[in-house]
């Protein structure tokens, strides 16, 4: 009855857990965060239904930019990068857990000798070696067990640490996935704004070359100046630059939404080769409030790991301060022949519990544990950051989207007017009293109000896009 007697003052110390136990993110020393938005609108004070959490960019209704997203976010390089290091995470902590159990080994053993001058008793005499030479055969099963009690708790403390890591590595890769996610749709975006004001860089030369003819004519015939002339062509020249940068630019964006979904260039341009408006956002966007941007914004949510990892490592530190106890056994059967290794006569056994205790380190154990606490300062800042700037990139994107919506809605206004201008113009040439140098005109200026029209749109559903990333959402 002695055993268990002797076993409970160490039970005790087993439950003791070194280090601080981890209070929460408010321990941080985190910013109060607001009640609602200070950008989101007038229409803010109303409860704003909860975003999406994921695939947020269904709403533009566009299926040839889902199937790029679905893509993307199964092959993409970064999002499988994120996932392996999940994967590292998860073996870290099956490693820490594995750490704090005993450890069991097996082993045979052969050993043959060659002793000079000494007297072995049963060996024989070697046959080269002279007369004081002796050889030795020795046969040996044996198992061994080791446990090191985790008396401070500094092992559960490593656990405790690992599982916060693994948690944050599942927030970065959701990070990632929202990264990806507005990267496919803002290169989407980009193409097909590309692409339409291609289309009518392209129309508003072919009217430019009509206008330089009929200006030519109007030369020969006297009622139109070289000067006339020259400007004309001059003007031609600048509507013929205007297509090089757009073409360029369409190709690169083509290139970029293949390497986002994990394919070479040119994989995707038959899927896109036809031009299609650009995708425009819903008409109301729920943007809930900042309490739930914090808690849905992947980036916090991995800076807020990283600070209890950080946390927990503080007593992994500390418990090294304490002395340690460990226990080991050992089962041997073996002698100098084949048939000793099954004579239970020749079994051995042998328990060592070992007390050890590194009192005189000069202060290195102290440094650690110094280092641990800034390690967790540090963390603690990183996570203030991480808050603050997902505060300020949701509001910086709210103020952006507002102000594109209406810079949108005037280029709408423009083309309108544009367009009411060109009909008036196209009457009085059907009615003789305007000339088709003036219809020409009114067509071009028309279309540079839809070139600017369709750059609008683009930038709006831009911020649109950067709207749904502050939000943190696009992660499943």
């Amino acid at each position: 009855m002695r055993l268990p007697i002797l076993a409970l003052p160490l039970l005790c110390l087993a439950a003791c857990t070194s280090g601080p136990n981890y209070q929460g993110p408010a321990s941080a020393g985190a910013p109060p965060v607001p009640g609602r938005f200070a950008r989101a609108g007038s229409d803010a004070d109303a409860p704003a239904p909860a975003p999406m959490a994921a695939q947020w960019w269904k709403a533009f209704g566009d299926p040839v930019l889902d199937s790029l997203e679905e893509q993307a976010l199964a092959a993409n390089p970064n999002v499988a990068l994120a996932q392996a290091r999940v994967r590292q995470a998860r073996a870290s902590v099956r490693t820490e857990r594995a750490n704090a159990a005993p450890s069991a080994n097996a082993q045979a053993l052969y050993v043959h000798a060659t002793v000079p001058g000494v007297d072995l008793g049963t060996s024989d005499e070697a046959d080269s070696g002279g007369s004081d030479s002796q050889s030795l055969n020795l046969y040996n099963l044996g198992f061994d067990a080791s446990w090191e009690v985790d008396l401070w708790g500094g092992k559960r403390r490593g656990v405790e640490a690992a599982r916060a890591q693994l948690d944050a590595a599942e927030a970065n890769t959701a990070d990632a996935q929202v990264s990806l996610s507005a990267e496919v749709a803002q290169a989407y975006v980009n193409l097909r704004d590309r692409q339409q004001r291609l289309v009518l860089a392209r129309e508003s030369a072919a009217r430019q070359r009509e206008l330089l003819k009929l200006t030519a004519q109007r030369r020969a015939q006297g009622t139109a100046s070289e000067l006339d002339l020259e400007q004309q062509r001059d003007t031609l020249e600048q509507s013929d630059a205007a297509v090089l940068p757009l073409d360029a630019e369409r190709d690169a964006y083509l290139n970029a939404l293949a390497v986002l979904v994990g394919q070479a260039p040119g994989a995707v341009d038959a899927l896109l080769a036809a031009p299609a408006a650009v995708p425009l956002p819903p008409a109301q966007v729920a943007v809930g409030d900042p309490a739930a941007l914090i808690q849905r914004r992947p980036d916090v949510r991995a800076a807020e790991r990283q600070y209890a990892a950080a946390t927990a490592k503080i007593g992994v530190a500390q418990a090294a301060r304490f002395p340690s106890l460990s226990f080991m056994g050992l089962i041997g059967i073996g002698g100098t022949h084949p048939e000793d290794v099954v004579d239970t006569d020749n079994l051995a056994a042998i328990a060592i519990p070992r007390l050890s205790w590194n009192f005189l380190d000069f202060g290195r154990t102290a440094a650690q544990v110094e280092r641990a606490r800034g390690a967790q300062d540090e963390a603690a800042a990183q996570y203030r950051g991480a808050v603050l700037k997902a505060l300020q990139d949701c509001e910086d994107a709210l103020s952006r989207y507002g102000a594109r919506r209406q810079t949108a809605q005037s280029a709408g206004r423009s083309l309108a007017t544009a367009d009411r201008s060109t009909k008036l113009v196209g009457d009085r040439y059907a009615a003789g009293v305007a000339t088709r140098i003036q219809q020409l005109q009114a067509e071009r200026q028309g279309i540079a109000a839809a070139q600017s029209l369709s750059q609008a749109n683009a930038a709006m559903t831009a911020d649109y896009i950067a709207l749904q990333k502050a939000l943190g959402l696009g992660w499943r």
